[in-house]
Order: structure tokens, then C-alpha cells, then sequence
């Protein structure tokens, strides 16, 4: 399945089985996001992401940062996170999304690819300490702002794929088993020479 480039309209599912992934559309317009895009770009406090993978240890090429309702400390990737104390925009555009969405986040991963060649391989955001203990659930609602870029699905055990275009203002929220079930990732592109950045809110659960 191929989602194609096209001014994006809500969809309930985009997913075929096992699992949600519900797209709101285009929640912002251009001139919003692009506004929010030049503040996020210049305001977050943006580093290197530091990763370890099968044991050994890398330094991505994008950047990214966190944010959360206190200074906490998340980890993901055999790496330890400090989050920083919600930006005042940042925070705003929680309140709006948490709104749209109905579900409340505590945190904040935001992304910073500055172009094409960066991106994030297949992955699945299946920490424990997302899953909701009532009814083991992970919601993520992510929000792009920037550059069009790829975005793809994959099922873990089933041929079943599905790629979208992920435009500026775009809003999607994984929900439901999707993280159990499928990975994701961010396809590069040398044709993409401008920035985007992807908004990740999350609840982290003690």
C-alpha cells in the first residue's frame, strides 16, 4: 500500500490490521507551520542524539531534544535522556494537540533532520515505560513541520507495508497495538535539501 503525495485528509486507519494509526490531516496551515517551524529551529535547545545498538555506541546526525513536565529522565536506545522543562510554544502546541487527540502527554521528543540524507531506521517505540498499565496501550501523536518526507510502515511478521508522505502540519497518532505489531521509519532522500522537524508527544508512565 502507497500513499502517495496529496493534500492529506483525516483518515480513521491507515494501517490494514493490527494496530491504529489515525491521521488527522493537516491540523495547521502553511503559514502556521512554517511560523512554528523557524521558532522550534531556533529555540529548542537541539544535540546529537547518542544511541547504543547491538552493543555498540553511535552519534547520529540529527538532532534532538526532549521535553517534559519535569526534569525527567527517559531511556531509550541503552541511553539515558535528561528532559528539559517544556518550552512555552512547545507546551502551547501540546495543549492543542492534546485536545484534537483526547489524550493527555507528559513529554516530548522532537527531531531535527536537517535534510534528506537523515533519517531513522526501522524501529519500534515499544518501551515499557510508554505502555499504559490499564490497558496496555502506547499513544504517540507525532506533528511534522518542514520538509515532505517518506514515512513507512512495516509489519513485524506479516508481508504488509504502507508508505505516506508526511507533510508540513500533518498530524498522526499511533495507537492501539501499533508499536507491538509494526515498526516505522524515516526514509532518506537526496532529493530533500530542506529541514524538517517531527514532533513526538508521548506519556511515560512510572
Amino acid at each position: 500500500m502507497n500513499l502517495e503525495l496529496f493534500t492529506p485528509e483525516a483518515q480513521e486507519n491507515l494501517l490494514p490490521c493490527d494496530g491504529q494509526v489515525q491521521d488527522y490531516g493537516l491540523i495547521l496551515d502553511a503559514q502556521q507551520s512554517q511560523q512554528y517551524l523557524n521558532f522550534f529551529l531556533q529555540q529548542l535547545a537541539w544535540q546529537q542524539d547518542e544511541v547504543y545498538l547491538h552493543g555498540q555506541y553511535y552519534r547520529t546526525e540529527r538532532k534532538v531534544v526532549w521535553y517534559g513536565d519535569e526534569y525527567y529522565q527517559y531511556h531509550y536506545s541503552g541511553m539515558a535522556k535528561q528532559a528539559h522543562v517544556w518550552n512555552p510554544g512547545l507546551y502551547r502546541l501540546k495543549q492543542h494537540i492534546e485536545k484534537l487527540t483526547g489524550h493527555v502527554y507528559n513529554s516530548c521528543l522532537a527531531n531535527l533532520y536537517e535534510n534528506g540524507t537523515q533519517g531513522v531506521g526501522w524501529h519500534s517505540d515499544d518501551e515499557p515505560s510508554l505502555v499504559s498499565p490499564d490497558n496496555h496501550e502506547v499513544v504517540i501523536a507525532s506533528l511534522s513541520l518542514g520538509a515532505t518526507r517518506k514515512f513507512r510502515f512495516q509489519h513485524k511478521w506479516k508481508a504488509e507495508k504502507v508508505d505516506m508522505q508526511l507533510q508540513s502540519g500533518q498530524l498522526i497518532v499511533m495507537r492501539g497495538q501499533t508499536q507491538r505489531y509494526w515498526k516505522h521509519c524515516l526514509a532518506k532522500s537526496t532529493r530533500v535539501t530542506e529541514p524538517r522537524v517531527n514532533l513526538t508527544f508521548r506519556c511515560f508512565h512510572s
